[in-house]
């Protein structure tokens, strides 16, 4: 039964947003966390551009046939199914709350997650090293992007462009800063990869206590019942379901590996909350926060779970022999 218990950072965030339930910032204090919150973001992706090892990116095109499905599936077949399962999934949860599923379709895929159950499931580790790593990267681009058709289709108004500049102002130039200082920080960032997830961690949770602050004081309990509530989880279970066997079987039909099919399983069906947390909070400025992110958290904790089951099914087979990049 551990395996279905919540993780550390699952109870900071629900503790977090407890807190901002009792305790919600206003004022002069919420500008100033604001503040504290873009320095943590920025200083997060600058980090995780001084670990990414230019070798792996290099390496890793070889096998473009494995990377152009998995972002496939990240940016293609996701916003696809949020679209086409509209009849089902809208009905269950609110209006600003399909808008939060549309917004995790466009999302880039995890990285230290999609590596560590590709690794437990005896897939190619170092072809998810570079899938996911490529998918965080494009996802700067993309998901902004994706976010403004998809908003354009569902009555919420328009994306500014804007609001796609300060994506880049915000993420990509600290990441590209950080690629740049990696010859002087590399070893070093490696050697203390603790801080990288507290930094990763820490600015997740800022963004989700300003966030949920404003949305409590907008009344955001009293527009979620308990039901609302449940139809969400239900949702993003069948989102993630249809997610799986999509890239399980997809990868059979295109004659991959099985090594390579765990890759793709475990690279393709994930979603990122470091990196989408921080770019809802500049995407949907002006929109109900708390709404936003809320989904991508349900759905962090239940990729979380299903994987780890899924992983331990796949490493109990008969060990195979990695195939290379």
């Amino acid at each position: 039964m551990r395996r279905f218990l919540p993780d550390s950072f699952t109870l900071s965030l629900v503790l977090t947003v407890l807190l901002a339930s009792l305790l919600p910032c206003r004022g002069e204090v919420a500008a100033a966390f604001e503040v504290v919150t873009d320095l943590a973001i920025a200083l997060l992706f600058f980090l995780h551009g001084a670990k990414l090892p230019r070798e792996a990116v290099v390496a890793g095109t070889r096998n473009w046939r494995l990377h152009a499905t998995v972002l496939a599936s990240t940016f293609v077949l996701f916003p696809v199914l949020g679209l086409l399962l509209r009849p089902v999934l809208a009905p269950l949860v609110t209006p600003d709350l399909y808008l939060g599923i549309l917004f995790l379709c466009t999302l880039p895929s995890t990285v230290q997650s999609s590596i560590a159950f590709t690794s437990i499931a005896r897939g190619n580790v170092p072809a998810a090293v570079v899938a996911a790593s490529a998918s965080s990267l494009l996802g700067i681009f993309i998901t902004p992007v994706l976010v403004g058709l998809l908003i354009a289709g569902t009555g919420h108004g328009e994306l500014s462009w804007h609001a796609v500049g300060a994506i880049v102002v915000q993420l990509f130039i600290p990441f590209v800063a950080g690629q740049v200082a990696r010859r002087w920080i590399g070893r070093w960032v490696q050697r203390n990869a603790r801080l990288l997830g507290f930094v990763d961690r820490g600015s997740i949770l800022l963004v989700v206590y300003t966030a949920f602050s404003a949305a409590v004081l907008q009344g955001l309990w009293h527009r979620l019942p308990p039901s609302v509530l449940a139809g969400l989880v239900v949702a993003n279970a069948i989102l993630l379901a249809c997610a799986l066997l999509a890239t399980r079987y997809g990868s059979r039909a295109l004659g991959f590996s099985r090594e390579e099919e765990i890759t793709i399983v475990f690279c393709g069906s994930k979603k990122s909350l470091a990196s989408g947390v921080p770019m809802a909070k500049v995407l949907f400025a002006g929109h109900p926060l708390g709404m936003i992110v809320l989904p991508i958290m349900l759905f962090h904790q239940i990729q979380l779970m299903v994987c780890a089951v899924l992983a331990r099914r796949y490493s109990a087979r008969k060990p195979a022999l990695q195939e290379p990049l």
